[in-house]
């Protein structure tokens, strides 16, 4: 699959990965902070953004889709950063291709099975009628009454756009995301680890960490560190400067 992607830039090449429901939208900001020192390749993942659209959707799909990205750009040894469902496969991908990548950046995601729990989201994003929508605050106003934060309706809107004839339609794959929810929350899908320099950076106030899981992380990416910011799951938009500082104190040991 042919992904849609924004690039900016120059230096070592450095490819970030959305999480579920997001896009390439949602990292213009810090892109341009790390653009000042790398070639910076913001990805739609399928289903996602401006990116085609696929009845299927799992992590080794999303795997493959990257490794094709990076062959297709000619791309030595990426540095990536994923957020999570795009760290997630920002991990498998590390496992699997660990000579394709310099190094890994995980944003408050842990390779293991999550239960589901998206479905209320989806439900809310379906209730929307787009044949009849007027209005971004009229879909708040629906979306309301299944996602009650502000902040997070804000960003799931932001998959809304309008159409050449002014009608409202989803730039994400509800369909296929509703087929698949339970892939979403899936573990790691390949045997190995990654050797590489790897970096985690999680929400002190994240309920996606729990007891153990360094010890999970470390079975896997045994070089990894572990940085915890005073946030919640969206670390890079709730701290971005922050978390562009140790994103870059990261990246630049290299």
């Amino acid at each position: 699959m042919k992904l849609h992607y924004r690039k900016s830039g120059a230096g070592r090449p450095l490819i970030i990965l959305h999480g579920l429901l997001g896009s390439s939208d949602n990292w213009f900001s810090l892109a341009r902070v790390f653009a000042e020192s790398f070639e910076v390749y913001l990805v739609d993942q399928r289903n996602h953004g401006q990116s085609p659209h696929s009845e299927e959707f799992n992590y080794p799909l999303m795997v493959e889709d990257l490794h094709a990205f990076i062959q297709e750009h000619n791309l030595h040894q990426p540095a990536i950063i994923g957020h999570s469902m795009g760290g997630k496969t920002a991990m498998n991908f590390a496992v699997k291709y660990p000579n394709l990548l310099s190094q890994l950046i995980v944003v408050d995601i842990v390779p293991k099975v999550y239960p589901v729990h998206h479905d209320h989201i989806l439900d809310g994003l379906h209730a929307i009628d787009i044949t009849t929508l007027t209005s971004r605050t009229e879909a708040d106003t629906q979306l309301s009454n299944h996602v009650s934060e502000p902040d997070v309706r804000q960003f799931l809107l932001k998959n809304l756009y309008r159409t050449s004839d002014s009608k409202f339609a989803w730039r994400v794959n509800l369909t296929a995301l509703d087929a698949h929810i339970e892939e979403i929350g899936a573990g790691m899908q390949y045997e190995g680890t990654y050797g590489g320099p790897t970096l985690f950076i999680k929400g002190a106030h994240s309920n996606y960490y729990a007891d153990g899981d360094e010890l999970t992380i470390k079975s896997i990416f045994p070089k990894a560190e572990i940085v915890t910011l005073n946030t919640g799951h969206w670390v890079q938009a709730e701290k971005p400067v922050e978390f562009s500082a140790t994103v870059l104190h990261f990246l630049n040991r290299a």
